[in-house]
């Protein structure tokens, strides 16, 4: 006998329809408040050009690309910063490198714990989406003295996820280089950089893909950031003190991707990595933006209605007039779009110009 299965777009459906809320024409409307524009820098990842020892000096890296230089985490609100924080990526068969080189007069660090919260210090850190959901992410944090933290989120803070803080990249390699004297303040210190491999048996435990790694034209959603504190010298060590100006003590946060707030675990605003098949220094691609993207970035902005309209009526929109959706989308997107909530859901569903049809939900993961 053939059962019948009740899916949640049938159920969202039908309980929407037994709702007065279900009612558009008494909905409430409300301003939606203006969201940060998408821009995210886009990056070409080559294939390393031979081996590369894993020491933090950078030295087999001349041929593979800088990414652009860091700036503000919320962009132009702020000052560019005043030490130039660059990072470059490759690959290979068995995994994926990282280096960064970090311009710095005073190079400290005097945590030495594993897992321990890194950014109360001066550190690094590299953020990997690897299938573009905004979901199942991960973390690496290292600061100048070698002392690292990785972790996986299954979704961002915002929806309170499950952090799994004793998460590991096994295998991977770390090496870090200062130019100068760590924790030194008699001196003047130029820099320090950092190497780190991550093998794809790790990085493939958030990916919903069967090869050993990515194809070409493959893309992940990366951002980095440099957690960097005004410090002064006090009995021969380095302390934190307020940037000048201000009265309370806090970080500047420099990353390649701006979020427009300070909140770097916003991984819709995070930067384009696409992957090369040619070997860095042997010709060069072009990164070519998918056309899903676009779709992917009219449904967040849904999700960012939807939210903030549930805040304001404690419930979500029934339709996307309510949304306003004519404001982000062409009127024939508008009449492929759908939305369907129950009284603690929602989903929302769009096709892209490729004809795959792409959707959003309550928690802000997006799927195909």
């Amino acid at each position: 006998m053939k059962k019948n299965v009740l899916t949640l777009s049938a159920l969202c459906a039908m309980l929407a329809a037994c709702s007065p809320q279900s009612q558009t024409a008494n909905e409430p409307s409300i301003d939606f408040a203006p969201v940060t524009p998408l821009n995210p820098p886009t990056y070409i990842c080559y294939k390393a050009p031979g081996e590369i020892k894993v020491d933090g000096k950078l030295t087999e890296w001349d041929a593979i690309p800088w990414t652009s230089d860091f700036v503000d985490i919320e962009g132009d609100k702020r000052p560019a910063p005043h030490f130039q924080t660059r990072a470059k990526m490759a690959y290979d068969e068995n995994g994926m490198y990282f280096a960064a080189l970090m311009e710095e007069p005073h190079v400290w660090a005097y945590q030495t714990e594993h897992d321990c919260v890194i950014f109360k210090e001066n550190d690094f850190e590299i953020f990997i989406d690897a299938m573009g959901s905004t979901h199942n992410y991960l973390e690496y944090e290292i600061n100048a003295n070698g002392t690292d933290w990785d972790l996986y989120l299954s979704q961002p803070y915002r929806n309170r996820p499950c952090v799994v803080n004793n998460w590991e990249y096994l295998g991977k390699k770390v090496g870090v280089h200062v130019d100068g004297t760590l924790n030194n303040p008699s001196d003047t210190d130029k820099a320090w950089s950092i190497e780190v491999f991550f093998p794809w048996s790790a990085l493939n435990q958030v990916r919903d893909r069967a090869e050993k790694r990515p194809q070409a034209g493959d893309q992940f959603r990366v951002n980095f950031s440099r957690v960097e504190w005004t410090v002064k010298a006090e009995n021969g060590k380095y302390v934190k003190i307020p940037i000048e100006g201000e009265e309370n003590i806090r970080e500047y946060n420099w990353v390649w991707a701006p979020t427009g707030v300070i909140n770097i675990h916003l991984p819709e605003y995070w930067g384009y990595v696409q992957f090369s098949d040619k070997v860095a220094g042997q010709g060069e691609d072009t990164f070519q933006a998918k056309p899903e993207e676009a779709t992917k970035w009219i449904l967040r902005q849904l999700y960012y209605r939807q939210k903030e309209y549930q805040e304001a009526t404690g419930h979500y929109a029934a339709s996307a007039q309510t949304l306003k959706a004519s404001d982000l989308c062409s009127a024939e997107q508008l009449g492929k779009l759908t939305v369907e909530r129950t009284s603690s859901l929602f989903e929302i569903t769009l096709p892209a110009a490729d004809g795959t049809v792409w959707r959003i939900n309550q928690d802000g993961l997006v799927w195909k």
